[in-house]
């Protein structure tokens, strides 16, 4: 399943807090509404962008899991 989005950042190979940074960085290029997907590989950041859209206000719009990859999509609010 894949969600609309208007960014990406690959972030796989990247280790905490680096795949949360450069989300943070995107995000603040993007207009509201807009969609940012990341990718990433370490198992830590499921629990570092719930964390940072919690903080930032953003939204978490989806969480997919497929094989060690983890993808989110963000809207900027």
């Amino acid at each position: 399943m894949s969600t609309a989005h208007d960014f990406d950042i690959d972030a796989r190979g990247l280790n905490c807090p680096l795949p949360v940074l450069r989300a943070k960085q995107a995000i603040g290029h993007m207009q509201r509404g807009q969609v940012l997907r990341v990718r990433a590989t370490d198992s830590d950041s499921v629990r570092d962008f719930g964390a940072f859209c919690r903080h930032s206000g953003n939204e978490s719009v989806s969480f997919e899991e497929n094989g060690g990859e983890y993808i989110f999509y963000l809207r900027k609010t």
